[in-house]
């Protein structure tokens, strides 16, 4: 193992096989405490790559041997419950591990077979972090006076979109923190339920006895709840499910894959919604990023007063004397050198208004939707992601990275 290329706190670990539970578990407490959100293992052609994503980021802890790394892998694998003998097909597993100094970590394990060896990627979820309120997420204080009135409603769909850990499921729990006050009954469907919400009923899908969303949310359907929240609408099956629940006075929270906030009404009609259904029951829709927020500690301004129209297109939503200059960070050891600390979210908001709704019944196109909703106020995603940098939240560097050029573009 080429211990001179480790790095930090994982410098000279080895993967013996004396003592080869308490360095995994090292590995793992030193992701956790990070925190990073996964731990990966990669095969590379003559080694085992250690590494997190940590705010967003992939980071290399680590590089050990293959022999190393299989001895790795078949542990964690073990833990999870998965066959160790197999390699050549991907494999999903979970395990609960209890530290010592009394957290808890929820583990989700997958392997995938590749060129050189069996990749690995642990998904960390700590039982006992405090998740997020919806005051949290990052919303513009506009946007979350809408989203919480959004959530007042006795009945309706609410959807939440953006890709791969663009932190869809921190937002919807958030959301259902909110909601939990004793005087609505919650039943979710998740895959997998990834945080316990007391006073919440909580429900997982499961494949291996072919129980996926449509049959579950059917069932939930009958337990009288007052709020749902569905973890992915995936077919047509759970879209048209969920319409129906929405149209039927039911408070419908779901994730989707679309790109925008108006795309997600060209999703949900690509899975055969009724475009009817679908404009009498949406109340709203939202598309979020997840961009890396500068340390406060090293952050520094650069005045821009000689490019005094940086920000003219975000100025009514600024506090007096904000946006006269941009920040960066150099980073300092409390950020590691890495100039960022955390993450916050950048957000587009929908409303289904009148006009919005007539415009979903009648399938016009997202760009005619999302035109009548920037019309009537929302803050696109482009608005949004200046005004995190026009607060010094954010740098402009950051924003490019995590946010799609087309979304960054004015219009025309």
């Amino acid at each position: 193992m080429g211990d001179d290329r480790n790095q930090g706190p994982l410098q000279g670990i080895r993967f013996d096989e004396e003592g080869l539970g308490q360095a995994v578990a090292r590995v793992i407490v030193c992701a956790l405490d990070m925190p990073a959100s996964d731990l990966l293992l990669t095969w590379n052609e003559g080694d085992v790559a250690v590494s997190v994503r940590h705010l967003g980021i992939p980071k290399r802890l680590a590089t050990v041997s293959q022999e190393e790394g299989r001895r790795v892998v078949s542990h964690i694998k073990a833990m999870a419950g998965m066959d160790i003998a197999q390699k050549l097909r991907p494999l999903d597993g979970r395990m609960v591990l209890r530290l010592d100094d009394g957290r808890t970590a929820d583990l989700r394990v997958n392997t995938i077979p590749t060129m050189y060896g069996e990749d690995m990627a642990v998904r960390l979820l700590q039982r006992d972090f405090d998740l997020r309120a919806v005051d949290q997420l990052g919303l513009h204080r506009r946007d979350l006076g809408l989203v919480k009135s959004l959530l007042s409603s006795p009945g309706g769909l609410i959807l939440v979109t953006g890709p791969t850990g663009s932190g869809k499921t921190t937002t919807l729990y958030a959301c259902l923190h909110y909601l939990n006050d004793g005087t609505r009954k919650i039943n979710t469907i998740e895959d997998p339920i990834e945080y316990a919400l007391e006073g919440v009923h909580q429900s997982s899908i499961n494949p291996k006895i072919k129980l996926d969303f449509p049959e579950l949310l059917r069932s939930v359907l009958r337990q009288a709840p007052d709020v749902i929240m569905v973890g992915e609408i995936r077919d047509p099956v759970t879209a048209e499910t969920a319409v129906r629940a929405a149209n039927s006075g039911h408070l419908v929270l779901a994730t989707l894959h679309a790109p925008t906030a108006a795309g997600a009404v060209d999703s949900m009609l690509s899975l055969d919604v009724h475009p009817h259904f679908l404009a009498s029951c949406l109340l709203g829709a939202l598309t979020q990023r997840l961009a890396r927020t500068l340390c406060e500690h090293c952050k520094t301004s650069y005045d821009i007063s000689e490019s005094p129209h940086t920000f003219d297109d975000v100025r009514p939503w600024l506090q007096p004397g904000q946006g006269e200059r941009l920040c960066s960070a150099p980073g300092c050891p409390h950020c590691n050198q890495e100039g960022y600390t955390g993450r916050t979210g950048v957000f587009e908001v929908l409303r289904a208004t009148k006009e919005i709704r007539r415009l979903i019944a009648d399938r016009r196109t997202v760009r005619e939707i999302r035109d009548k909703a920037v019309e009537q106020g929302m803050l696109d995603m482009r608005r949004s992601a200046l005004l995190k940098v026009a607060e010094g939240i954010t740098s402009t560097e950051e924003v490019i990275r995590v946010i799609p050029t087309e979304h960054l573009m004015p219009d025309e």
